[in-house]
């Protein structure tokens, strides 16, 4: 068996890193395509190492050149990812999640397998992470996870949730899999290499359960003015509410387009550089709170055991939710902070929705 393992973002690396290295524990033949939707090779080459993963066999380098073209985007993923694909010819491609690397992929490898005729191959398409729904299609990544969904032979759904949304779409229950969610392993993994290779507590002078973490990246969060304007308010009044410091790990796009908006970041929240994963992993195990409008963060918080505020109107994690680790503040300043305070009350002993931390094993059981 062949897997061809697509990734193109740095949370798809982050939880397809468990189905990487069971691969090469169990001598499993994989490669790995990089598209390059969000960094340069250079940064991505060093988060590999720092992850201790094998560099991907392909690296693309292919990032948006606008946000509003969706279209071009995937479409150049596609053009490179078919030649690879017919070159290399696995027997399974995985994709993870719900970006353009995604959609790429999963519609590359179903549109060779319409061709099996002239190639001779019809290569089977794995989605991990299945079933996420916001049921916002306003969202790009809701329709990117939708079509992958439907294209996919194997739905690898992370909770029963997942799966419920697949089989009311009227998709074969036969190829949806239960398996938890590959974040889960990830995390248990890389915080143990994170601990032996940072202190990053030490590094910000920060004590445990001292601050409040942040992250706001997302283009419905960033690219609206007067919205981008609102959540900075919100952490402000949490500021003032708690005297508790917030850190803020900035993302260059959000950084430029505060300035060119003319906003102020408020004086009480330390902006810091971008941290690569495994420091970022430490300042939320370490956090007393975190707000963000990241998928993958409400996940993480929610295995860490630290309470979150989400900053968005819809969430595609809603067992977060029904756990009691997260809660929907939308983007009134207001409301953020009442949110805050709702979550500063919590017990932070909810039960884990997302399996056992061997998803990866599982998925690859299943494959095999």
């Amino acid at each position: 068996m062949l897997i061809a393992i697509i990734v193109g973002t740095r949370p798809e690396i982050i939880k397809m890193s468990p189905v990487i290295r069971h691969c090469i524990n169990k001598k499993i033949g994989f490669f790995v395509i990089h598209s390059g939707q969000h960094y340069s090779f250079n940064m991505d080459q060093v988060f590999f190492e720092e992850l201790e993963l094998p560099q991907p066999k392909y690296n693309l380098g292919i990032k948006s050149t606008a946000p509003f073209r969706q279209g071009e985007h995937t479409g150049r993923m596609m053009i490179d990812i078919e030649k690879i694909l017919l070159k290399e010819q696995p027997d399974i491609v995985l994709v993870h999640g719900d970006t353009n690397t995604t959609l790429a992929g999963a519609l590359t490898t179903s549109k060779i397998s319409t061709t099996k005729e002239y190639t001779g191959r019809c290569i089977k398409l794995g989605h991990v992470e299945a079933g996420l729904r916001s049921f916002d299609r306003s969202m790009p990544e809701e329709i990117n996870r939708v079509i992958a969904d439907h294209l996919s032979d194997y739905l690898f759904a992370p909770t029963g949730q997942s799966k419920e949304n697949l089989v009311k779409e009227g998709i074969d229950p036969k190829k949806i899999f239960v398996t938890g969610n590959t974040i889960f392993d990830a995390v248990l993994e890389n915080l143990r290499i994170a601990d032996k290779k940072f202190s990053m507590l030490d590094k910000l002078s920060l004590k445990k359960n001292g601050y409040f973490l942040a992250t706001i990246h997302r283009q419905e969060s960033v690219d609206v003015k007067e919205r981008l304007k609102n959540i900075l308010k919100g952490l402000e009044l949490v500021y003032n509410y708690s005297k508790i410091p917030i850190i803020y790990p900035i993302h260059p796009r959000t950084k430029k387009l505060i300035e060119n908006f003319n906003l102020d970041i408020p004086k009480c929240i330390k902006i810091i550089e971008p941290l690569g994963f495994l420091e970022f992993l430490q300042l939320e195990a370490n956090a007393r709170l975190i707000l963000t409008d990241s998928g993958g963060i409400q996940e993480e918080s929610c295995i860490l055991k630290v309470p979150c505020v989400t900053l968005r109107k819809t969430t595609e994690r809603p067992e977060t939710i029904k756990a009691g680790s997260n809660i929907i503040a939308g983007y009134e300043p207001e409301s953020i902070l009442a949110s805050a305070k709702e979550m500063l009350k919590s017990e932070r002993n909810w039960a884990n929705p997302f399996g056992d931390g061997k998803a990866a094993e599982k998925i690859m059981k299943i494959l095999a």
